[in-house]
């Protein structure tokens, strides 16, 4: 069982948490959705989402609502939400269980969520595309 300080497996620390409680945006969040290889934006249900080969692995509210959501698996998921709470909660119901991840951005750290995107877009991206990304 991890202690309250610990982080899951392959969390970065932050160097200065001070300068890493900075708020969490909207547009940085798609910025950084954008920069994994082949994402593309699209849309459902009314607000933007992000998508490798076709699948989605990351969501952002509608306008002012202030969350994301990743695309982890339920263990990825049990991680974060343990280590981050104030960040990190599972979606109600089968959505939630099957690893959709609400992100409140306003509480996140840049370095954490860079994380959690990362390893949402690797569940999601096709195997030769993830291989090559383990390779750069």
């Amino acid at each position: 069982m991890k202690g309250k300080g610990d982080r899951p497996e392959g969390l970065p620390a932050a160097r200065n948490e001070r300068l890493e409680r900075k708020t969490m945006t909207s547009e940085e969040f798609r910025k950084m959705a954008l920069s994994l290889p082949e994402t593309a934006e699209a849309a459902h249900m009314g607000h933007p989402d992000f998508r490798v080969g076709g699948k989605i692995f990351a969501t952002l509210s509608p306008p002012g609502q202030g969350w994301a959501m990743v695309k982890l698996t339920p263990e990825q998921q049990e991680s974060f939400v343990q280590s981050e709470p104030k960040v990190f909660a599972a979606f109600n119901g089968a959505w939630g269980r099957d690893g959709a991840t609400k992100v409140h951005l306003r509480a996140a750290k840049k370095s954490t969520l860079r994380t959690a995107l990362v390893f949402a877009w690797r569940n999601r991206a096709p195997k030769r595309l993830v291989q090559k990304f383990e390779v750069e």
